[in-house]
């Protein structure tokens, strides 16, 4: 058995809140003899513990009866505290309400009270039509059609069959096109994942053909399926790299979403998500000040919800508030003021570790050791870097994991690593000659490390940096490779060390919105 199905228990008990826990020792104190007031004692006792330690535990109930079936004793407290927080969110979501409702008509019409089950149908159907949930209202019509059979089909159910047969194929319309919807969405985003923002005419033309399946939405169109249009809008424009374009989608999502209040409220966290890629377009475009009014209100945001969000949106805003600061930072050459965030980042990611995804890990690692490499640690970028390369469930196709091969090799270079510089260049021209779409950055900037280890001395050195400055300032208008200075400012670092200026001085100077626009 593995180490996760093992402390599934423990991972539940202390994901509990204080009341999760109060709720579940009243239900479990109801009883106080024999197997149930065992689940309280073990409960109370994995709650102590700080790490799972299955040894200690049989040492400690070696005297109790329950030990000699532990593993029928956990999967038992498992379930009542599964049942208990299912009572003790009962009402706290519309699903939940839907799920309680429906099963309270199971049980009403088993029992024959056909009038009180048809009484609460029709109010889960309107709590269902309401919130467009379309799901449900599929299984409402179900129990409808059932009622109406359990009556012998009267002249009274006609209209009712009628209209069932009317919003039975609208409801299927819209979960057609919500599925049809979340299906482009999804390719869209296991593309751009590997992929990266569009760096050639074959890029582009995967991302299109993906794109074309899109089809406007109707005048009937459902909350959810304006939100995932104007959200696939969003994202191919942005791996294109027509920022214009995807900043006008993100901004009708984020009035979309303002302008109902309670789907802000129950899809809080899809929100935050429109608000920080919004964030990262607007600072992309020069657009700082309306960047810094969206982050404020980020800001807000986070913290008026905070305390009440529950672990999956924590860790969601954890991970993309965190990222859109630190790129901020870093596009504006504030470099000590990315430093002070790291420790929170570290934080964050040793409390959420397993559940932040590979791929959302890894961009926070990377971006601190471009934070760390742009104040010349070196060590601890490398540091970084390694987290990356050490990453059992980063799949190597993804783009991010090409530019760590990049700056791995700037940083061995930095700290002088000899013997270990021509391994780490093999490595880095194998892996990335494998993903068949060497860009010309990274041809470049292969050559340059490639004459740089052969560079007899520091003359030669010079002269090599402003070979690669020269290449990359040749770069600056071209938007398909200058792509690569979004992941890090290589261009800045050859200026760095051909002029002798601070860096993180030529970063501001460069990132400057009159630069931007004036380039």
């Amino acid at each position: 058995m593995s180490t996760k199905v093992k402390e599934a228990l423990f991972e539940l008990i202390k994901s509990m809140t204080k009341s999760e826990k109060r709720y579940f020792k009243l239900l479990a104190g109801r009883h106080t003899i024999g197997d149930e007031n065992n689940y309280v004692i073990l409960f109370d006792f994995l709650d102590k513990q700080s790490i799972y330690d299955e040894k200690l535990i049989f040492k400690f109930f070696q005297k109790e009866a329950f030990i000699n079936r532990f593993s029928i004793t956990k999967k038992r407290l498992y379930d009542h505290i599964l049942a208990a927080l299912d009572a003790f969110h009962s009402t706290n979501s519309i699903d939940a309400q839907l799920h309680k409702q429906l099963h309270a008509v199971d049980i009403l019409y088993n029992k024959a009270l056909y009038d009180q089950a048809k009484r609460i149908l029709r109010s889960a159907e309107k709590v269902a039509i309401k919130n467009e949930r379309y799901i449900f209202l599929q299984e409402i019509s179900r129990l409808n059609k059932k009622m109406i059979e359990n009556e012998g089909y009267t002249d009274e159910s006609f209209p009712l069959i009628e209209k069932l047969s009317v919003t039975d194929l609208e409801m299927e319309e819209h979960i057609r096109q919500y599925n049809l919807y979340w299906q482009i969405k999804s390719q869209l985003f296991s593309t751009l994942n590997k992929k990266g923002i569009a760096r050639s005419d074959e890029d582009r033309a995967a991302y299109l053909r993906i794109f074309q399946q899109l089809r406007g939405p109707s005048e009937r169109a459902s909350f959810e399926e304006i939100y995932l249009y104007n959200h696939i809008q969003s994202a191919y424009y942005y791996a294109i790299q027509d920022f214009e374009s995807s900043v006008i989608h993100l901004e009708k999502n984020l009035s979309h979403f303002e302008k109902n209040s309670e789907a802000l409220k129950n899809q809080l966290n899809t929100y935050l998500s429109i608000l920080t890629n919004s964030i990262y377009i607007h600072e992309s475009l020069g657009n700082r000040g309306v960047a810094d009014a969206l982050l404020i209100k980020l800001t807000a945001l986070a913290n008026e919800h905070g305390p009440d969000l529950n672990d999956d949106m924590q860790i969601k805003l954890f991970a993309s508030s965190r990222s859109v600061e630190l790129i901020i930072h870093i596009k504006r050459g504030d470099f000590q003021e990315a430093l002070t965030l790291i420790p929170e980042i570290e934080r964050g990611i040793d409390l959420y570790d397993g559940k932040i995804t590979s791929l959302r890990r890894s961009f926070l690692s990377f971006k601190i050791a471009t934070v760390y490499l742009g104040v010349y640690n070196y060590s601890a970028a490398l540091k970084w870097v390694n987290k990356i390369f050490n990453d059992p469930d980063l799949d190597p196709s993804e783009d991010i994991f090409a530019f760590t091969y990049l700056i791995d090799l700037l940083i061995h270079m930095e700290m002088k690593h000899s013997q270990l510089l021509p391994y780490a260049l093999k490595n880095s021209q194998r892996f990335l000659k494998s993903r068949n779409k060497m860009h010309d950055f990274e041809k470049v900037f292969l050559q340059f490390i490639a004459k740089q280890i052969k560079c007899k001395d520091r003359f030669d050195e010079e002269e090599n940096w402003q070979e690669l400055l020269t290449s990359l300032n040749a770069f600056s208008t071209d938007k398909i490779e200058k792509i690569a200075m979004d992941y890090f400012d290589f261009r800045a670092w050859a200026e760095y060390k051909v002029t002798k200026k601070d860096f993180v001085k030529i970063v501001k100077d460069g990132n400057s919105p009159s630069q931007k626009k004036a380039s």
